[in-house]
C-alpha cells in the first residue's frame, strides 16, 4: 500500500521557518520524482516545487523560489520541504505527492499557518 505521511507544519510568524517532511512507504520510492503541493483555504491545490528522483533537479513556484527548499533522503525514504522567509500567504495545508503507474498520490497533508 502507497503511503505518504507528512509532518512538521505549525504556527509560525511572518518571516519565520519550517521545515516539513514526508514519509514515504510502500513504493520504491528512490525511483520517483516528488513535489509539494499546497490548499490555501477556500482555494484550489498549487504545485509549489518537485524534485528528481535523485535530487539533482528542482524546480519552484514563482511564489516561493528563493525562499523554499526542496529535497529528499532516498536512504531514509523522506521528501523534505525546508520554508523560509514565511509570510501569511503560504497559510495552507501542505501535500507530498507523486504519480504512480498514472494516479496522482498524495498524503493527508499538514497545516501550516503564518500569522503574527
Amino acid at each position: 500500500e502507497v503511503r505518504l505521511v507528512e509532518s512538521g507544519g505549525g504556527l509560525v510568524q511572518p518571516g519565520g521557518s519550517l521545515k516539513l517532511s514526508c514519509t514515504a512507504s510502500g513504493f520504491v520510492f528512490k525511483a520517483y520524482g516528488m513535489k509539494w503541493i499546497r490548499q490555501a483555504p477556500g482555494k484550489g491545490l498549487e504545485w509549489v516545487s518537485t524534485i528528481t528522483t535523485s535530487g539533482a533537479g528542482t524546480t519552484y513556484a514563482d511564489s516561493v523560489r528563493g525562499r523554499f527548499i526542496i529535497s529528499r533522503d532516498n536512504a531514509k525514504n523522506t521528501l523534505y520541504l525546508q520554508m523560509n522567509s514565511l509570510k501569511p500567504e503560504d497559510t495552507a495545508v501542505y501535500y507530498c505527492a507523486t504519480v504512480i503507474s498514472g494516479s496522482d498520490r498524495k498524503g493527508q497533508g499538514t497545516q501550516v499557518t503564518v500569522s503574527s
